[in-house]
């Protein structure tokens, strides 16, 4: 299969693709997606093949509007209103409980909920409005591997898989959606992003809590991201808590380094990755150094700075847990 590389002025041809049942990846504020009908299961289906993905992982439905999600939901209560008013377009995905049967299992994991977003990209909406019909929007990259940031990273996991991509340049965010649940009495993050709890709870005017675990329903999670390894480049990762360790680490030609400029300039590394100079512009850039050094096949260890966990660092925190399978250096 050719995998062809959509401009702005070439959406209309990526529409019939996906009316076709074909895959088309596609821009958002956070990441890439892995677009396809999300009414057409079959179509759906070859987004888990595409990717490698376990099929009892539900997939995000990208809407334009809200108008378009309140055709498959029961409801749209007054908690995502409030949600819905203040952050979407944007990097948030809620989760309400569905009409039964209008969206395939393959895409709710045979819950009773669905995950819908609203992304700020102006080319997707248009994309998707021309279409009108959601598409479900997975991270358009292999199973367990860092998430595209760039039309360039799709092409590298999936040239060949599928039918086509919508390049709008880099991402602005660079980590994927927060995710609240509302389908529960008491609003739950399941997984944090650029929106913090924080704001969701003044939005609200109530508390919002944090999920802790993988909060499933008969073993299927009720979010993208919650039950396997993620975000992991080849080489095995390890979290630097202590920005001093870095000093205490051997480097040679097969170890990585991925930190704010600050710290790097400190330490006498080969291979390193600026990720920024602060907390902020380190979440946008993380995907980016896990591919930039999975792309390096001499590369056998990578070390990322890690932060305090807290509001800011929370959504950071979270990717590179996963990518690191909860592993620390510690110097012995």
């Amino acid at each position: 299969m050719e995998t062809k590389i959509f401009s702005k002025d070439q959406l209309d041809d990526a529409v019939k693709l996906l009316k076709r049942g074909e895959l088309v990846a596609f821009p958002t504020e956070t990441v890439y997606g892995l677009g396809a009908l999300a009414t057409d299961e079959v179509a759906v289906k070859n987004v888990y093949a595409a990717k490698g993905r376990p099929s009892d992982n539900p997939l995000i439905v990208t809407v334009s509007n809200p108008e378009m999600m309140a055709r498959y939901v029961t409801q749209i209560p007054e908690v995502a209103e409030k949600l819905i008013n203040q952050f979407w377009p944007g990097p948030l995905t809620i989760i309400l409980k569905v009409k039964e049967g209008a969206l395939p299992n393959a895409v709710t994991g045979g819950l009773t909920t669905a995950a819908f977003r609203n992304p700020q990209d102006k080319l997707t909406q248009e994309l998707i409005s021309k279409l009108d019909a959601p598409i479900v929007g997975p991270s358009a990259n292999t199973s367990t591997k860092p998430s595209p940031t760039t039309a360039e990273h799709v092409f590298h996991d999936l040239n060949g898989k599928i039918a086509g991509i919508v390049d709008n340049g880099p991402t602005e965010i660079g980590l994927e959606s927060t995710i609240i649940d509302l389908s529960v009495e008491t609003p739950v993050v399941l997984r944090p992003g650029e929106i913090t709890p924080e704001q969701l709870s003044e939005a609200l005017g109530q508390a919002v809590l944090m999920n802790k675990g993988t909060t499933q329903t008969k073993g299927v999670p009720k979010a993208p991201g919650m039950k396997y390894r993620h975000y992991a480049p080849s080489a095995p990762v390890y979290i630097v808590d202590d920005v001093k360790d870095f000093e205490k680490i051997v480097y040679n030609n097969q170890v990585g380094v991925a930190a704010l400029s600050n710290v790097l300039k400190n330490i006498e590394a080969n291979n390193t990755f600026n990720l920024g100079e602060n907390i902020d512009e380190a979440a946008h850039n993380l995907f980016g150094a896990l591919r930039y050094f999975d792309e390096q096949k001499n590369i056998k260890k990578i070390y990322v700075q890690g932060f305090q966990q807290g509001d800011i660092s929370a959504a950071y925190m979270n990717r590179l847990t996963k990518a690191a399978a909860g592993h620390h250096y510690f110097n012995k």
